[in-house]
């Protein structure tokens, strides 16, 4: 079993935590982005939210939805439903012993694709500019996920 320093040693998976580094706070960025504007705009979610704005019947007029709230709240989600399986399948890929030019351009397609995607997202650009990044995101993953199953695991 390798200890720390090896770890730390290994290219690949360091390469592996700086791009993960680097899509991990673009998706903290985006909590935040959820947070300025539903506080700009004075749109929550729940009741104890907008204690802040009033009681009674005049806070519940801040408890509604806002249509660019909730597109940066679907980036947030998408962001989620994209980056969790990056982690786990690019941890396993990272440590399974790649090529080191082949994993990179693996990571850095993935981390370009999610910063595209929420641009694209948040501008809004036409179509087909998000779904292109999304499935160059998911193609990277599955590619990981194929190179992973077809050389280092046992099925």
């Amino acid at each position: 079993m390798a200890n720390l320093s090896q770890l730390m040693e290994n290219e690949v998976f360091m390469a592996f935590a700086s791009y993960t580094t680097i899509v991990l706070s673009k998706m903290m960025f985006m909590s935040t982005a959820t947070a300025f504007y539903r506080l700009t705009r004075k749109v929550f979610a729940n009741p104890e939210d907008c204690a802040g704005f009033g009681k009674g019947e005049n806070a519940k007029k801040y408890l509604r939805t806002d249509d660019r709230v909730e597109r940066v709240r679907r980036a947030h989600l998408n962001d989620l439903e994209n980056i969790v399986p990056f982690l786990g399948i690019g941890l396993l890929y990272s440590l399974s012993g790649p090529d080191l030019s082949t994993a990179i351009l693996h990571f850095r397609l993935f981390v370009g694709a999610r910063i595209y995607h929420t641009i694209a997202y948040l501008t809004p650009l036409p179509q087909p500019n998000r779904a292109l990044a999304f499935f160059i995101g998911y193609g990277v993953t599955l590619s990981m996920a194929y190179r992973l199953l077809k050389s280092k695991l046992y099925l």
